[in-house]
């Protein structure tokens, strides 16, 4: 850049001599001044800036104009029951509550003249009512649930059963009575598993037996999915089974009377079982598994390596009743309905036989609902569907971006809870997406092409419309799943969208037409034809997963850093929810957010894993893990091979140690002193002799290994063994459940009775120390308090409640 300089020219004051004209000698003066390349940047600079706040401002006022800042209203009202939820204790009701009525009287106040004020008012009241509907979705559970493992006599209602297809039956109970031991805090609604049975047990039967109950189960890692918080908002108080078939209760008492609306879920429960039978009974095998789940929701008949291929292939989403199966539903009902109406013309021009055929297909999509048992995904996908139906009513737009709003509002309204779970996340990510693509689709400029107008070319314009729409689905749909995929299940699959092409078109024209003419059909037992014709087009879409799945893609990534998946999802509901360009930068956080955690380092692994119980340890390291069981449970193994994208098992070695003590109670065995030098010297010896990162183990009594750190970690599963265990090892885990949680020795000690109040754990081994994450800091709120429950007392040890009563908390 060239500099400009001034240049001044003036007489020198006080010169002692002049020049001819009389003026002294100039003296040249230059002066450095801005240049007119910086002065032109800078103001083209400012210049860009207003423009760009200008045209900001515009639309934005362009995006209040469309409504689109109303769209944002279920995002605070779910942000606010995800708070109230993920909260380390409760909020005080009485602020709640006046939070939002003040929140509530200002925005009435500024009325619709200051629209910006209105809105920013009206995010916290949101925020403030989402955190309300929580606390009393929370009361309103107020679920039961088991504080520890027990061996009881349960007897209970059947309200709810399905089958495997492998001789077993899982039925939910309703719980009327516990007898050795006799539970001071039962629950109230439970769940076990049936093996042996000759014939099922009817809705409605009271059934005895012998069975083991277990808490639902906690996370299996710090920060993943917590069952216990399903369950609670479900009504299910603990999981289990019988030892052997139980007996029905023939001898049972009066029953209290129960109300109408009681029978009549009763009712609509036998149906739903006879439904799902009779499919079962004309399409044997996964084919009729299949085919009863897409009616009833009964999935547990499917086998594992069908369930499994499903899931590789991206096709899962077909077995729940979610949106694609009510959308096909209602639409096939609504087209066939209003084709069959306008049959007659005098029918079609007295009558306004859209609205006619959308009533028809409400009707449709509601049995449907009520004969699926009353899933999550069939309760959300049912409330959408009748909101799009109902806009029908009005002369409205279905398919729009308002109508999924007002369903969002309607179900977080009902179940907060589900805001946190991954298939209402899933369902409306897919759905917003969905509908979004789909206005801008539908708001395009196209330029008509005389030629695709000819008669011969028409057929071949329609095949390629519903493939190409088809495609853009599919590839909508598993882009807008795949940040929750990877956020809950920690893995994408990569042939997702060949797998729907395939089987789309084969859902769409063969199954569910058929199946839906088969439900009508059912009551005159003429509905067999059309169920066999389910059952072909099921038997390719199973095929069709098979071979998906074959070639693999299903594609590990493991636990993401917590602030990624909310600054993700931050980006994508301004991708979807807004229309001008704005939405752009939902699309920038989304790339910058995405490149960061490419970028930058990812939180080190653990280097020991321990589940909830203390039974099952692990060992991360070299890219594998390394277990102190041989069959690891397949529940809370497969979580952590996920998240920790760890697909390698190293089984224990197995050693020929000294002999097991007798059987009985762990806590009143005692070694001798013999005994207790003899296998505190079997310990050190394998730790020694034994490969670093791999255990070595004596079946029933211990295991030990050896990190890459020198640290030395024991496995007890007889408590016998636990003072040469603290003597040999500097951590020792044992799942049963101890009054004390040190060793004298000063091993870090984890119990059976410490591990129920942290949950699973976390061992990392710094430069500090030993660093350890629990999967809970605090057991204070309703789905956790059952961990800090003492049967002794009756008593919470955490939160000083006593003297509980027998029917609750």
């Amino acid at each position: 850049m060239q500099e400009v300089t001034t240049v001044e020219l003036r007489p020198e004051a006080g010169a002692g001599s002049a020049g001819p004209s009389g003026f002294s000698p100039p003296i040249v003066v230059i002066r450095p001044t801005r240049t007119q390349s910086t002065t032109s940047l800078r103001h083209r600079l400012l210049a860009a800036a207003r423009q760009s706040i200008g045209a900001g401002m515009r639309m934005l006022g362009e995006e209040a104009d469309h409504g689109r800042l109303l769209l944002f209203s279920p995002v605070f009202l779910g942000a606010g029951a995800a708070f109230w939820f993920v909260a380390a204790s409760e909020f005080p009701l009485v602020a709640s509550l006046l939070s939002l009525l003040v929140l509530t009287i200002a925005v009435l106040i500024v009325g619709r003249s200051r629209a910006a004020l209105r809105a920013t008012l009206l995010a916290p009241a949101l925020v403030a009512g989402g955190m309300l509907c929580a606390q009393f979705e929370s009361w309103r559970a107020s679920t039961v649930i088991l504080d520890s493992s027990v061996t009881t006599t349960v007897t209970g209602r059947v309200e709810r059963r399905e089958g495997d297809g492998r001789g077993r039956w899982r039925y939910i109970l309703a719980v009327t009575g516990t007898e050795a031991p006799e539970l001071k805090r039962p629950p109230g609604r439970i769940t076990a598993i049936v093996r042996g049975a000759d014939m099922p047990f009817d809705i409605g039967d009271l059934i005895t037996g012998r069975a083991r109950l277990t808490p639902p189960a906690g996370p299996a890692l710090p920060e993943l999915n917590d069952f216990s918080f399903g369950a609670y908002f479900d009504g299910i108080g603990a999981n289990g089974f019988f030892y052997g078939a139980p007996e029905k209760d023939l001898e049972a008492g009066p029953q209290a009377a129960r109300s109408t609306s009681a029978a009549l879920l009763e009712w609509l429960y036998r149906l739903r079982s006879s439904i799902g039978d009779r499919i079962r009974s004309i399409l044997p095998g996964d084919t009729g598994a299949f085919a009863a789940a897409l009616v009833t929701d009964e999935r547990r008949a499917i086998s594992n390596a069908t369930t499994e291929a499903l899931r590789q292939s991206g096709l899962a989403h077909i077995v729940a009743i979610s949106g694609l199966n009510m959308a096909l539903s209602a639409g096939i009902f609504f087209v066939g309905f209003r084709m069959l109406l306008s049959l007659f013309p005098g029918v079609a021009q007295a009558y306004p036989t859209k609205k006619i055929a959308a009533a028809g297909a409400l009707s449709a999509v509601t049995a449907y609902y009520l004969i699926s048992g009353f899933g999550v995904s069939a309760e959300r996908a049912f409330i959408m569907m009748a909101i799009m139906l109902v806009a029908v009513f009005f002369d409205r737009p279905s398919i729009s971006l308002r109508n999924v709003v007002l369903s969002a509002l309607v179900i977080i309204a009902i179940s907060p809870s589900e805001v946190l779970g991954p298939s209402f996340q899933m369902s409306f990510a897919a759905t917003l997406a969905l509908v979004s693509g789909y206005q801008l689709w539908k708001d395009r400029r196209v330029r008509e092409n005389a030629l695709l107008k000819l008669p011969v070319f028409r057929p071949v314009v329609a095949v390629a419309g519903f493939f190409g729409g088809v495609f853009l689905t599919s590839l909508i749909g598993g882009f807008s799943t795949a940040l929750f995929s990877i956020e809950h299940f920690h893995r994408l699959t990569a042939y997702g969208l060949p797998a729907n092409l395939a089987t789309m078109p084969i859902i769409s024209f063969i199954v569910m037409p058929a199946g839906l003419l088969a439900m009508l059909l059912m009551p005159f037992g003429l509905d067999v034809p059309l169920w066999k014709v389910v059952g072909l087009g099921l038997d390719l879409v199973i095929a069709v997963a098979k071979t998906v799945s074959g070639w693999g893609g299903d594609i590990g990534i493991g636990r993401l850093p917590a602030w990624y998946f909310a600054v993700a999802v931050a980006g994508f509901l301004l991708l979807t929810l807004l229309r001008t360009r704005l939405r752009h930068i939902g699309t920038s956080i989304i790339a910058v957010s995405t490149l960061g955690v490419l970028l930058l380092p990812l939180p080190r692994a653990p280097d020991l894993v321990i589940s909830e119980d203390g039974s099952l340890v692990a060992v991360v390291a070299a890219a594998a893990i390394a277990s102190n069981r041989e069959n690891p449970p397949d529940f809370i193994f497969d979580q952590w091979q996920r998240a920790l994208v760890l697909p390698t098992h190293f089984p224990p070695k197995m050693l020929d140690g000294p002999a097991v003590p007798p059987e009985g109670d762990d806590r009143r065995v005692r070694l001798s002193r013999d005994q207790q030098n003899e296998a505190r010297a079997a310990m050190r010896a394998a730790v020694a002799g034994g490969e670093a990162n791999r255990f070595s183990c004596v079946k029933k009594a211990w295991c030990t290994s050896r990190l890459g750190n020198g640290h030395v970690v024991a496995v007890i599963d007889n408590a016998a063994y636990l003072g040469p265990a603290c003597d040999a090892a500097d951590i020792v885990v044992t799942s049963v459940r101890l009054r004390f949680n040190s060793c004298r020795s000063g091993a870090t000690l984890f119990t059976g009775e410490t591990l129920r109040r942290t949950g699973s754990v976390e061992l990392r081994f710094a430069y500090a120390g030993l660093e350890v994450v629990t999967a809970f800091e605090t057991l204070s709120r309703p789905w956790k308090r059952h961990r800090a429950y003492d049967w002794r007392s009756n008593s919470f040890a955490e939160s000083g409640l006593s003297n509980v009563s027998d029917s609750g908390e």
